[in-house]
C-alpha cells in the first residue's frame, strides 16, 4: 500500500533523464524512417510520438495511405518507388497485409521500431519545451506522458523535428512560415492568391460495413443538416469510404495549429451530415443495413508551419526538374494545391500539376539556418508554399527522413553540426550511405571504391535478349493508346512483328516516341510515324522504324487509339519492361494530358501509364534486332533500379539453372555480401485500404543460394520477397569468389538482379 500525507510544497511528477545521439520528435513515416536509419548505423535514437500509435497520417487513426513519387501510377514518372527503408516497410506491408488493414500497418511499423535495440520509443509522449545551451543550440526537450504520469528530458548533441508542427523548431525559435509566399519573392507562377486561400486544411475519414440485418442512423444534432453546402455532395457514393473521401478537408481559412480543435468538430459536423445523407435521404439503394464502422477522431493535417532551411524548395525545382549537388532523395508527386475553404469550396477540391519526370531534392532544405544542431523532416522542411504541394506528402517525407538519419550518424561519428556536411566532401559521403541502404538519388551510383565487385570478373550462365515478346496473352483493345516501353542503343533501327485482330477495314498509326530527357518517360518526342492499312481479322504487321533513338534510354513504341482494333499482348513479363497507356487517372488529375492555364509556370504534355496487374500486360511483339540490355555488366555500376536504361542482369528464361559468377585475381576478405532484387519500383504499394492482387511482385527472386568457388553453400534464402537481401557471415570470408544461383520467379518472368555490394 502507498499511503502519503498532505504536502504544503506542489509535488512533482516522476521524471526520466534520457541521454542519446539524436532526439526525434515525431513517430509519422518521417520519424520512422529517420530513427531506423540512424539506428541501424549504431548511434542511440529516441523516439518521440505523441500519439499511441506510430504512422501519422498513414496510422489507423487517420487512415491515409502512403503515396510518393509514383503517384498511384498516375504520372510518367516510372520506377520511382521510394526506397530504402521506406521501401522496406511498404514491401513488407504488401507481403503481410495486402488488403490494406490500417491496424495491420500499425503493427508492421511498431515492429520495424521495436526491433532496433538502438531506438527508444516513446508513446503517447508529448514534447512541450525545449531548453537552449546557447541562442542558437538546443540542450534538451521536455515531454509528458500522461498514460504514465512521466516528464522526460531527452538530451542529445543532434535534434529532429518530425513533429508536422515544428514544436521543436517553433520553441527554440527558429525561423517559420505558414502560408503562401507571394509570386513575385521566388517568381512561382502558381502562387496562389488569398481567394483560393494560402494553407490546405485537415482531412478526416470514415469506413462504413454492411451488415447482416436492417440498421437505422439518428444523425446528432451537430451534424450538417444541408447537404448542398457541399457543392460536391453529388460526388458521395455510398461505398466511398476512408480516405477516398481525401476531400472532407476544412481548415484552409484558420489557424491550422491553434484552432485544430475547431476544424476537428467542423469535419465531424460534415462526416456525421455525410452518413445522415446516405442513410436517410433515400437518394441511395440498399443501404438499409450499412452502418457506420468507424470515425476518425484527430484530423489529418496538411500544412501548418515551414521552417527556414539553408535553401529552400521553390515551384520552378519541381517542375522543371531541378539537380543539386547536394541532392540526398527524390521528388514526383505533382505540385497538389487545395482550395483553403475545402469541402464546401465550389472549386475543383485540389489542382494537380506534374512534372515530366521526377526532382530532386537538397540536404540543404533539412537543416534549419538559425538552429545548429536541429534537422527539419516530414512536412515541415524548408519550401515554399508552392513547392510543399508536392513534397508534404509521406512516401517521400519518409525517404527523405532516411536522409537526416544517416547525416546524424556521419554527424555523431565525426563530431560535426549538421551544416558541416556541406563541407570537405561528407555530402558525397552521405550520399553514397544512402545509396548503400537503397536510397537510390537520381543520377547518383553507389560510388565505384564502395564496392569490391568492381573490381571482380562477373560471368553468367545466360543473359536474357527479348528477340520476341510471346504472343501468348490476351487481346487489347485499342479504346486508348497503347506502348511498348523498351530500352533501346543508340541510333539503332529496330523492326518490330506484332499482331493485330480489326472488327472491319480500318488504319492504324504507329510511332516511335522518346523522351527530350534521356531518364524521363514523358514521350514527348515523336521520331518517326507510320500508317498501316488493316484487313478485317488477324494479321500481322511488320513496322521498321528508320529513326533510331539519341542516346541509350527508353523508346515506346506507341499504337494510337482506334476502338476497331485489338493487339495480342504476351503473358510473359521483365524487369524494366512494361506497356504503358494514354489513359485517364482522375484521382490525380490526370485526364490524359495536362493542359494547364497560360502563365502559370507549368508544362504541357500527355501522360502515358501503367495498368495495374494482373492488367497491362507487355504487348506481343517480334524485335530485331533484340534487346539487349540486360547484361552482367549491369552488376556493378551503382544503380539499384531502371534509370535510363535496365540497369539489371537478367537470365534467360530457358536457363534451368541461373547463376552468376564473381571472381577475384586474388582472395578478397568480404564481411557482406548485399543482393538488390526486383520489387517492382512501378508499383506504388498504397500502405492502406486500396489492396493489392499480390502479396509479393512478380519480378522479386524467391530462392537463392550463395557459394563459394569450391561448391560450399555459404547463405540459402528461400521464400524471400524483399528488395535488399544482406548476408553477414558469422566470420569475415576470405575467398577469391563466390556464386550466386537464383531461381526464376515463375515460367513467365526470368530472375534478375540490380546490382550485388561486397564490402
Amino acid at each position: 500500500m502507498i499511503l502519503e500525507t498532505f504536502n504544503k510544497k506542489k509535488r512533482n511528477n516522476k521524471t526520466v533523464v534520457l541521454n542519446c545521439d539524436l532526439s526525434i520528435t515525431g513517430g509519422g513515416t518521417a520519424g520512422v524512417c529517420a530513427a531506423i536509419t540512424a539506428a541501424r548505423k549504431g548511434i542511440k535514437v529516441v523516439l518521440i510520438q505523441d500519439r499511441p500509435v506510430l504512422g501519422g497520417n498513414a496510422s489507423s487513426e487517420v487512415r491515409l495511405w502512403i503515396l510518393g513519387a509514383t503517384s498511384h501510377m498516375g504520372n510518367n514518372n516510372r520506377w520511382s518507388r521510394e526506397g530504402g527503408v521506406m521501401n522496406e516497410i511498404l514491401v513488407e506491408n504488401l507481403y503481410r497485409n495486402p488488403e490494406g488493414n490500417a491496424v495491420i500497418f500499425d503493427t508492421i511499423l511498431l515492429e520495424k521500431v521495436l526491433n532496433e535495440k538502438n531506438i527508444t520509443l516513446l508513446l503517447n509522449t508529448c514534447v512541450y519545451d525545449v531548453n537552449k545551451s546557447s541562442d542558437t543550440e538546443i540542450e534538451s526537450i521536455k515531454a509528458f506522458n500522461p498514460q504514465n504520469a512521466t516528464e522526460y528530458i531527452t538530451k542529445a548533441p543532434l535534434f529532429c523535428d518530425a513533429s508536422g508542427d515544428g514544436i521543436v523548431a517553433f520553441k527554440a525559435g527558429a525561423s517559420f512560415r505558414m502560408g503562401a509566399e507571394p509570386k513575385e519573392e521566388f517568381g512561382e507562377l502558381f502562387a496562389p492568391d488569398k481567394s483560393y486561400g494560402e494553407l490546405l486544411g485537415h482531412s478526416m475519414y470514415f469506413y462504413s460495413k454492411n451488415t447482416d440485418k436492417p440498421v437505422k442512423f439518428k444523425a446528432p444534432d451537430f451534424a450538417l443538416k444541408d447537404i448542398k453546402q457541399i457543392p460536391r455532395y453529388k460526388a458521395i457514393g455510398k461505398d466511398d469510404k476512408g480516405c477516398r473521401f481525401w476531400w472532407f478537408e476544412y481548415g484552409g481559412r484558420h489557424d491550422t495549429i491553434h484552432d485544430t480543435e475547431h476544424i476537428k468538430y467542423e469535419l465531424w459536423k460534415v462526416i456525421y451530415g455525410v452518413w445522415d445523407y446516405i442513410k436517410n435521404s433515400g437518394k441511395f439503394e440498399d443501404v438499409e443495413n450499412m452502418t457506420l464502422e468507424w470515425v476518425g477522431t484527430i484530423p489529418g493535417k496538411r500544412e501548418s508551419r515551414r521552417f527556414e532551411g539553408l535553401y529552400m524548395m521553390k515551384q520552378q525545382d519541381v517542375i522543371e526538374q531541378q539537380e543539386f549537388d547536394d541532392a540526398i532523395a527524390h521528388g514526383g508527386w505533382a505540385i497538389d494545391l487545395h482550395p483553403a475553404d475545402g469541402v464546401y469550396s465550389d472549386l475543383s477540391a485540389c489542382t494537380q500539376w506534374h512534372s515530366k519526370g521526377v526532382y530532386h531534392i537538397p540536404y540543404r532544405s533539412f537543416v534549419s539556418k538559425d538552429i545548429d544542431n536541429l534537422f527539419l523532416a516530414g512536412r515541415i522542411i524548408s519550401a515554399t508554399h508552392v513547392a510543399f504541394g508536392s513534397t508534404r506528402v509521406m512516401a517521400t517525407t519518409g525517404l527523405c527522413a532516411q536522409a537526416v538519419g544517416m547525416a546524424a550518424a556521419l554527424c555523431t561519428q565525426k563530431n560535426l553540426k549538421p551544416a558541416d556536411i556541406l563541407n570537405n566532401g561528407e555530402i558525397k559521403n552521405l550520399q553514397n550511405e544512402l545509396n548503400i541502404v537503397g536510397q537510390s538519388i537520381p543520377n547518383i551510383p553507389i560510388k565505384s571504391d564502395s564496392n569490391l565487385i568492381r573490381e571482380a570478373k562477373v560471368e553468367t550462365s545466360s543473359t536474357l535478349q527479348i528477340s520476341e515478346i510471346p504472343f501468348d496473352g490476351d487481346w487489347f483493345k485499342l479504346n486508348i493508346s497503347a506502348a511498348q516501353l523498351l530500352p533501346f542503343e543508340a541510333n539503332r533501327s529496330y523492326q518490330f512483328k506484332v499482331l493485330i485482330n480489326t472488327d472491319e477495314a480500318t488504319t492504324i498509326d504507329i510511332q516511335l516516341r522518346t523522351s527530350k530527357k534521356p531518364k524521363n518517360y514523358t514521350p514527348e518526342a515523336i521520331l518517326e510515324t507510320q500508317s498501316f492499312n488493316l484487313v478485317k481479322g488477324e494479321q500481322t504487321i511488320t513496322i521498321n522504324f528508320s529513326i533510331g533513338v539519341p542516346t541509350n534510354q527508353y523508346g515506346f513504341v506507341t499504337f494510337l487509339t482506334n476502338n476497331k482494333v485489338s493487339i495480342k499482348t504476351s503473358n510473359n513479363r521483365y524487369t524494366g519492361v512494361l506497356s504503358v497507356f494514354n489513359g485517364i487517372n482522375k484521382a490525380v488529375s490526370n485526364n490524359g494530358k495536362q493542359v494547364p492555364p497560360p502563365n502559370i509556370g507549368v508544362d504541357e504534355f500527355e501522360f502515358w501509364t501503367p495498368h495495374r496487374r494482373p492488367e497491362g500486360k507487355n504487348i506481343a511483339m517480334e524485335i530485331s534486332p533484340p534487346i539487349r540490355s540486360f547484361q552482367n555488366n549491369n552488376i556493378g555500376n551503382g544503380y539499384v533500379r531502371p534509370w535510363r536504361t535496365v540497369n539489371a542482369w537478367v537470365a534467360d528464361l530457358n536457363d534451368d539453372n541461373p547463376t552468376l559468377k564473381v571472381e577475384w585475381d586474388e582472395a578478397k576478405t568480404i564481411s557482406e555480401i548485399k543482393l538488390f532484387l526486383d520489387s517492382d519500383y512501378d508499383h506504388p504499394m498504397e500502405s492502406t485500404l486500396m489492396g493489392h492482387p499480390e502479396e509479393v511482385v512478380p519480378f522479386c527472386v524467391r530462392n537463392y543460394v550463395i557459394k563459394d568457388l569450391e561448391g560450399n553453400v555459404l547463405h540459402k534464402v528461400e521464400d524471400n520477397y524483399q528488395t535488399i537481401n544482406v548476408f553477414k557471415p558469422m566470420k569475415t570470408l576470405n575467398i577469391k569468389g563466390f556464386t550466386v544461383e537464383v531461381e526464376h520467379p515463375s515460367n513467365n518472368v526470368p530472375a534478375s538482379i540490380f546490382e550485388i555490394l561486397c564490402q
